[in-house]
């Protein structure tokens, strides 16, 4: 199946194509794969080079000159690394930006820890006014990525080479309702649904999916919590553990309710391996989360 990163290079190149306002922005990382956009538009496919705070930089000076720019790289590299323009040269000058990653928490497991960030999210969400899409299929990447270069915004979407087997068809910032039940909710985030479904197959829980995380829709939280018979929520997040645990606690103010997040650890994981050894010691592999999800909900 064709990956995310490969469905925003073809995405991204037809967008700039069509619409002049369009600007890319790499860090190497993608270059070989828009050249021949490059070509076809060298004032709107920059290549700044190993140089993330740049990366930032130029794209919100291309901001404030009035093109949509969409910067691209790693999570560690485009969020982590030049936090401070971020926060400023987009955050502080109020300008809009798409912000596009690849690699999630740990798809480059072999590279190490330079190329793992699962804090992404949760430093992105102390900045004010940004959202945060993170779909679980190539298709939804694409209708994200189509409605963010649309706009105006600030946006970061988080590209993973994790995905679920069939996608969905998603509304940018509303949860979906995949199945209902009475027991607890399980909100699956992006390529946790997968998993998720197969750990909750007989449990009799509602399942809720969410593609855009900030902002958090908690309407639809609150809705399938008024049919449960009992408050219990579990959040399936595929980076930091607990990122949303607050908003989930916001949405059920109040509520009486009882709130499991469930996600990347902190702790530091030093051997490689593969995505699939890091999930199984984050406790996200299906059979760990019907283990935790279960004795949660029991």
């Amino acid at each position: 199946m064709e990956t995310m990163r490969e469905r925003f290079i073809v995405t991204a190149t037809e967008l700039l194509d069509r619409n002049p306002r369009l600007a890319v922005v790499l860090a190497d990382i993608s270059a070989d794969q828009f050249g021949a956009a490059a070509a076809r538009h060298p004032g709107r496919v920059i290549n700044v080079g190993i140089r993330e705070q740049l990366l930032i930089g130029v794209a919100g000076g291309l901001a404030l000159a009035g093109l949509r720019p969409i910067a691209h790289t790693f999570p560690s590299f485009l969020i982590e690394r030049p936090f401070e323009q971020v926060k400023l040269d987009l955050g502080h000058q109020d300008v809009g930006a798409v912000l596009v990653s690849w690699g999630a928490s740990y798809d480059m497991s072999s590279m190490g820890r330079t190329h793992q960030a699962p804090g992404d999210v949760a430093l992105l969400d102390t900045l004010d006014g940004w959202t945060i899409h993170v779909p679980g299929h190539p298709d939804e990447a694409e209708a994200l990525l189509r409605h963010a270069a649309a706009g105006d915004g600030r946006v970061y979407l988080r590209l993973s080479g994790e995905s679920n087997a069939e996608p969905r068809a998603v509304t940018p910032g509303r949860f979906e309702v995949v199945r209902e039940g009475r027991a607890g909710t399980v909100i699956a985030v992006g390529p946790m649904l997968q998993p998720v479904l197969t750990a909750v197959r007989d449990l009799d829980v509602t399942v809720l999916y969410a593609v855009t995380v900030r902002p958090f829709d908690a309407g639809a939280l609150r809705q399938a919590v008024r049919a449960q018979a009992g408050t219990d929520v579990v959040l399936v997040e595929p980076y930091l553990a607990g990122t949303s645990n607050r908003e989930v606690d916001m949405a059920l103010l109040d509520v009486p309710h009882r709130v499991l997040g469930l996600g990347v650890g902190r702790a530091e994981l030093r051997r490689y391996g593969t995505p699939a050894d890091h999930a199984a010691a984050h406790g996200l592999d299906a059979a760990s989360l019907r283990t935790r999800i279960s004795g949660f909900l029991r």
